[in-house]
This record gives structure tokens, C-alpha cells and sequence, in this order.
């Protein structure tokens, strides 16, 4: 029985994963509340959840806010443009539902068309900018060549992304496990997924250290140039 709770029997090194979870999605939550420092915040917790992904994690609170400082102005960028766009739909959806206008369904299609390929584009934007010295043209560039060149497994981000909100939809029973984990948990499934997919991009036989180089999707290989923007 007292196996089960040294620090290295499976039980124990889950309940650690759990309070990582949940420490990871209170300091999110606490990096968010001035709406401007979501995508650092965002990009942080990639920062941290990768290496936890890979094993190699370290001070989970140092390293969060190690990237959450380096990272800061690009992230904030980033950020800023989704904000707009999301602006931009909210505004559509308020137009469609309340214009009285009746729009061609055609249309109405285009544009959640529209609204899914940038969202599976979003999905790899904070976590390439958190591995991944670049310019924010050329993270917004990679995040869209990877997302189409590895669909299946962008569509299964998509979802568990989704899932948390779906989930407080039918269940209002469900909020106190979203406000505790519904932002942490997914990204953490997340990492598992496009893990693999940034190794492609890192340097061979080696680890790479933080942020040291540039990824070009495109191409299929990195440039040690440092540059970024």
C-alpha cells in the first residue's frame, strides 16, 4: 500500500501531473485578465507543457514566465490580429442573426468555411512562436503549411479544444472542472499531438535548446540564423 504513494509510482507522478494541470490553468487564467496578455499567457503554457510532453520539464512557474517575458511582444502581436478577426466574425454572426437581411446560405457557408481553416491555423500559431525563434509573418505562415500538411491531427486539436466548451454547453455541473482545467488539459493533449510533428523541424540528434532557431515549414528544415522580427 505504501508503494502506491512514493514519489515515483504511477499514482503519484499522475496526481503531480494533475496539480501541474491545474497550477498551469490558474496562472493562464491570471495572465488573461488583461485581455492584451492572452497570446503571451498562451504562448507560455505551450512553453511549459511541451517540455512536460517531452520530459524535460523544469520549474513549472520560472518557465512559464520565462517565455511568457521573451515571447511577450510577438505574442501580443499575434494576438491583437486574431482579436481582430475574431472581431471581425462576432460582428458577421450579429449581422447574419439580427440584419433581417436573408443572406445566401452559400455565403453563410463560405464564411464558417473561413472561420474552421483559421482556427485550425490558430491552433499551432502560440505553440511554434513558444519552440520556435521567427518572424510573426513567417510563425503565421508555418502554423497554416503545417495544419494543412498534417490534417487529421490538426482536425483532432480542433476538437479537443472544442471540447471544453461543448462540455459546458450541455452540463453547467461540468464549470468548476473547466475553470480548473478547461484550458490546461486540452493544450496538453494538444502537445502530445504536434510534439512529433515540430521534432521534424528540429535539429537532428541533438536537443534543441530554447528557442534557437529558425523553423521554415515550408522548406522542411531550420536555419540557425536567429532571425525574427
Amino acid at each position: 500500500m505504501g508503494k502506491i504513494f512514493d514519489m515515483d509510482s504511477p499514482f503519484m507522478r499522475v496526481l503531480n501531473r494533475v496539480g501541474d494541470m491545474l497550477i498551469l490553468n490558474m496562472l493562464m487564467l491570471l495572465c488573461c485578465l488583461p485581455v492584451i496578455t492572452i497570446g503571451a499567457a498562451y504562448t507560455a503554457m505551450h512553453y511549459v507543457i511541451l517540455k512536460m510532453v517531452r520530459g524535460e520539464e523544469g520549474y513549472l512557474i520560472k518557465g512559464f514566465f520565462k517565455s511568457f517575458v521573451r515571447n511577450f511582444k510577438q505574442a501580443t502581436i499575434l494576438w491583437l490580429i486574431m482579436l481582430l478577426v475574431i472581431a471581425v466574425y462576432v460582428g458577421d454572426i450579429l449581422i447574419f442573426n439580427y440584419s433581417g437581411i436573408a443572406f445566401p446560405k452559400a455565403l453563410m457557408i463560405a464564411v464558417v468555411a473561413v472561420a474552421v481553416i483559421l482556427l485550425m491555423i490558430a491552433v499551432y500559431v502560440f505553440p511554434l512562436l513558444s519552440r520556435f525563434d521567427n518572424s510573426i509573418k513567417n510563425t503565421m505562415k508555418n502554423a497554416a503549411l503545417i495544419a494543412f500538411a498534417n490534417l487529421p491531427k490538426t482536425l483532432a486539436m480542433v476538437i479537443i479544444y472544442a471540447l471544453p466548451v461543448i462540455i459546458g454547453y450541455f452540463s453547467t455541473y461540468s464549470y468548476i472542472f473547466i475553470f480548473m482545467f478547461g484550458i490546461s488539459v486540452p493544450a496538453y493533449a494538444a502537445a502530445w499531438i504536434y510534439s512529433g510533428i515540430f521534432k521534424k523541424f528540429e535539429p537532428e540528434g541533438q536537443q534543441a535548446s530554447d528557442l534557437d532557431f529558425t523553423l521554415n515549414a515550408d522548406e522542411g528544415n531550420e536555419q540557425n540564423d536567429g532571425e525574427s522580427e
